[in-house]
């Protein structure tokens, strides 16, 4: 790192961190449509372009680790495709961004909104117009797989008899 680079470094808060794990995971969960549609909606600057590439978004693939039972030894289920990106804003916050899938432009975004979220600045705005929606929609999804698996819930009951005489 030259020293331009270095002074620019800007190290999250503790208060940020334990958050940040949280806005980092909405923001890979999310479907890409919804996270680009926010983004383009939101009327941000230009960050997209302002913002130093650390990484350019670029696919790999990742091994996903399985238990049996929930607790049992672990194995190896399979391989996922995921897309990751790292930028730096001119304010020195450096964001990450790790999705699922193939998608350069949500792992890109990603990465900027996590800087966003670090900046005074930015953190704000960018926590109205893309995460709380972001987790307002996946709670609303995961409210309709819950709804949709209550009603075809069966419940089993027992009679019991009385073997007397």
């Amino acid at each position: 790192m030259t020293q331009s680079q270095t002074e620019k470094f800007v190290e999250p808060s503790s208060s940020v961190s334990g958050d940040r794990k949280a806005w980092i995971s909405v923001l890979s969960k999310a479907k890409s449509d919804d996270v680009i549609g926010l983004w383009e909606r939101a009327a941000f600057p230009d960050l997209l372009n302002m913002a130093q590439v650390l990484r350019p978004p670029e696919i790999g693939m990742v091994m996903v680790r399985g238990r049996a039972g929930g607790a049992g030894s672990a194995f190896n289920l399979g391989e996922m495709t995921v897309t990751r990106c790292a930028i730096r804003l001119e304010g020195g916050e450096t964001g990450i961004g790790y999705v699922t899938g193939r998608n350069k432009q949500h792992a890109k975004i990603a990465a900027v909104v996590d800087a966003m979220m670090q900046s005074p600045a930015h953190a704000q705005l960018a926590k109205e117009k893309i995460v709380t929606p972001l987790e307002t929609a996946a709670a609303n999804r995961s409210a309709l797989i819950s709804r949709k698996a209550k009603a075809t819930q069966v419940e089993f009951f027992t009679m019991v008899r009385d073997r007397k005489g």
